[in-house]
């Protein structure tokens, strides 16, 4: 049976699933993860931190006079490949995601964490390297693979016995389902951006896309709707330091939408509308948004319970897991798509926690600059609460209204805060110095030396010294160009070829900082 046949069996296996018998497990799983909260099977004695880092894969350029045409043009990536690499498969076939083992919130415990990106990604990239292929890490790709344009690579599809499947995306069964189900006035999904619609009977667009996720298990699970609210409130700041993603693929631009128009209207974070739009065409309620507060920690499953379900998912088969007693739920889980989660599960008793995933970030120029995420979420998630922190009283309205203002417009975005005096600011240099201060508190008080404290988030205040984002750079690079007379093909394109040269020398190693004086454009 060919892969596609077996694919399509198993769409067809999920579309038959009862959903009102799905939502009946679904809601009798629940009761048992409140059963569990209540016997404090999900506290800890402590914090913990994890780390998801998606990648994508681009040809090196180095075998031929072809593939150097088509210098760092998307690569698939071959399932062996993958399986070598240690790496798990994500949406589209050229990517490749690696999660880290969860670790302390602590000195050390960052310190294994970077320590272990940095080893598997080295022992990944020599791996991919012998097929002529490397891994970026990036917000949103923009030269499509060799002899391909991007519209037909995302939205390339075949009918197989009646299942339509994407051609370029792995095989997970429910991302294939989705094409395969609801009324004809909701089948398909569009990209919907700043001068970009791109419609497609898949979710194959949003493989456009990579980012970073940060965790943080709170070691009190009852205490989870205090520090998610404060998540959310820092959600807006953190992004505006972390937007990469102001480009898209040239071709798939609105006509009228020129370079000059783009870097006038275009926005910052592009990540964030591709997720959005791609994932809520399908839905009467959008799954992908900014969530609402919560108050206490049953309404966080209760809401999990309530979330529109897209595909009734097979029930998952026992693996001896701790968590397979609420297996179903779990699955539901899988599509509850928000910006900031709170997640519940656990391989064992003993492992079981209750997270926060800090979903909004696009992957970072470098393995330093991607920790420095790691290790500010981390340490605002233990100060802010510890301190009783003001920010906390910044209504949902306007934290929401950080977030979207931060797509928009990264660094130079207004974000309202309250500082830790109660007062109200709008001053960049004040809401970061306030923000980075409090983080780095809270990794002191996690162990971390005074002087490590510091390091861990410097690349961070870097970028608020010098304004400089990765889609800052970017975009000041595609400036130069256009002034020097390329089109905003080109444009776009080399400057995306000069992000990866800088990415090859200092992904693992280095930084981000040092790439602001490192030469001229190419």
């Amino acid at each position: 049976m060919s892969t596609e046949s077996a694919l399509a069996d198993g769409v067809r296996e999920a579309l038959a699933i009862d959903p009102d018998e799905f939502a009946a497990r679904v809601e009798e799983e629940a009761e048992i993860v409140k059963q569990e909260l209540r016997d404090g099977s999900f506290d800890n004695h402590q914090s913990i931190v994890g780390f998801e880092y998606e990648f994508y894969a681009v040809a090196d350029g180095r075998w031929s006079e072809e593939s150097r045409a088509g210098k760092y043009a998307l690569m698939r990536v071959p399932r062996r490949l993958l399986e070598l690499m240690g790496f798990e498969k994500e949406l589209g076939l050229h990517n490749a995601e690696m999660s880290t083992s969860p670790q302390p919130l602590s000195d050390h415990g960052l310190h294994a964490q970077l320590s272990e990106v940095r080893a598997r990604l080295e022992a990944a990239e020599n791996t991919a390297g012998v097929e002529g292929m490397r891994l970026v890490s990036d917000g949103l790709w923009t030269i499509p693979p060799t002899g391909e344009t991007a519209r037909e690579y995302l939205t390339d599809c075949v009918d197989v016995d009646g299942v339509t499947v994407a051609v370029n995306m792995s095989d997970a069964v429910r991302y294939h389902a989705m094409a395969n189900t609801g009324d004809d006035e909701r089948l398909g999904t569009a990209v919907e951006a700043p001068g970009v619609s791109l419609a497609a009977d898949t979710v194959m667009p949003e493989s456009l896309i990579t980012s970073i996720q940060p965790h943080y298990q709170v070691a009190q699970a009852r205490t989870l709707p205090r520090h998610f609210r404060y998540a959310l409130r820092i959600a807006g700041p953190l992004l505006a330091l972390g937007v990469n993603s102001p480009f898209f693929p040239p071709e798939l631009y609105d006509e009228g939408w020129d370079g000059e128009r783009v870097l006038a209207e275009g926005a910052a974070g592009n990540r964030i509308h591709v997720f959005e739009s791609v994932l809520n065409a399908r839905t009467d309620d959008d799954k992908v948004r900014f969530p609402r507060d919560v108050h206490d920690v049953e309404t966080a499953i209760d809401r999990i319970v309530a979330d529109e379900t897209l595909i009734p998912m097979p029930e998952p088969e026992g693996t001896d897991r701790f968590d397979d007693a609420f297996a179903t739920f779990r699955t539901k889980h899988g599509s509850y798509w928000r910006w900031v989660r709170p997640v519940f599960e656990g391989a064992s008793r003993s492992s079981a926690n209750a997270r926060i995933e800090f979903r909004p970030i696009a992957a970072q120029p470098t393995v330093r600059d991607s920790i420095a995420f790691q290790a500010a979420f981390a340490g605002l998630m233990q100060s802010l609460p510890q301190r009783d922190h003001p920010a906390i009283g910044l209504s949902w309205e306007t934290a929401r209204e950080n977030f979207y203002a931060a797509v928009a417009d990264g660094l130079d975005a207004d974000i309202q805060w309250i500082d830790t005096d109660g007062g109200a600011t709008t001053d960049t240099d004040a809401v970061y110095a306030d923000l980075l201060d409090h983080a780095e508190a809270g990794l002191r008080t996690a162990g971390c030396p005074e002087e490590e404290a510091a390091s861990w988030l410097a690349p961070l205040r870097w970028r608020v010294a010098n304004r400089t984002t990765p889609a800052s750079w970017k975009r000041d690079r595609v400036r130069a160009r256009l002034d020097d007379g390329d089109d905003f093909e080109t444009a776009v394109r080399d400057t995306q070829r000069e992000y990866v040269d800088r990415q090859s020398e200092t992904l693992v190693e280095g930084g981000f900082s040092a790439w602001k004086d490192s030469g001229e454009t190419k």
